[in-house]
C-alpha cells in the first residue's frame, strides 16, 4: 500500500478550506499547490498569512510553485506546515532551504516538472526529505499524466534507493498501481479524489 496525499488545488483561502474539510477525516497529510503566477501560467492561492490561527487535524505540505522561494519560504515554516517542496527549476540555494527548514523542525521536498529530468533530483536525495516527480505542468489542476514520468520514477528509484519519491499529477487508481511499482511512497491526488462521488472511497481505491 502507498501514501495517499490529496492535493489541494484551488484559487481561494475559502476553497482551499472547504476541500481541507472534506478529506481530512481519511488521511494523515495535506497537500497545497501555492502559484502565484511566477513560476506558472496561473495563479493559485498564495497567501500565508491565511493560515494563521487556522486548526486541522493533519499534517501540511505546501507545495511552493513560485520563483525565488529563497525569499519567500520563511512565511511558509508556520503551523500547520510540516513541509515545504521547492521546485528544481527555481532554486538557485537549496542548502539554504533546507537549513531553513531544518532551523524550525520543518521537512523540505524538491519537485521536478514534467519535462524537467530525473538527474535534477538525483544528486540531492542526501540533501532533502522527499523528492517529487510532478506528472504533469506546474500549476493547473486536472491536467493528463504524462507517461514519459514512469520512467523517470523508475531512474530516480534505482539512483537513489532509500529516497522517499513522491508523484504527483493526473493519477487514476492504475496509474497509482503503475506508480508504485516503478518505486514511489507517496501518490499526490486532487482531481480524482474531489470529482468521485465518495472521497473517503477515492482514497482508498488510489492506495491499492
Amino acid at each position: 500500500m502507498v501514501q495517499i496525499i490529496p492535493a489541494i488545488n484551488a484559487e481561494t483561502w475559502e476553497d482551499v478550506v472547504r476541500k481541507i474539510r472534506i478529506v481530512e477525516p481519511y488521511v494523515d497529510w495535506l497537500h497545497i499547490d501555492v502559484a502565484d503566477g511566477t513560476f506558472t501560467p496561473n495563479v493559485l492561492w498564495h497567501n500565508p498569512r491565511d493560515l494563521i490561527d487556522f486548526e486541522t487535524k493533519c499534517n501540511v505540505e505546501i507545495h511552493l510553485m513560485a520563483d525565488r522561494p529563497e525569499d519567500r519560504i520563511g512565511s511558509w515554516l508556520q503551523q500547520p506546515v510540516k513541509r515545504v517542496i521547492v521546485h528544481a527549476e527555481t532554486v538557485r540555494d537549496l542548502q539554504y532551504l533546507a537549513a531553513q527548514c531544518r532551523e524550525r523542525g520543518r521537512e523540505i521536498g524538491l519537485a521536478a516538472d514534467s519535462h524537467t529530468s530525473w538527474t535534477a533530483l538525483a544528486p540531492h536525495a542526501e540533501t532533502v526529505d522527499l523528492l517529487q516527480i510532478l506528472a504533469v505542468h506546474a500549476g493547473k489542476g486536472g491536467q493528463e499524466f504524462e507517461r514519459h514520468n514512469l520512467v523517470k520514477i523508475k531512474h530516480l528509484r534505482a539512483a537513489a534507493p532509500q529516497a522517499i519519491i513522491e508523484v504527483d499529477g493526473g493519477m487514476t487508481p492504475p496509474l497509482a498501481a503503475e506508480c508504485r511499482a516503478m518505486g514511489a511512497d507517496i501518490i499526490v491526488a486532487g482531481s480524482y479524489i474531489f470529482d468521485h462521488p465518495s472521497p473517503k472511497m477515492a482514497i482508498r481505491e488510489l492506495a491499492y
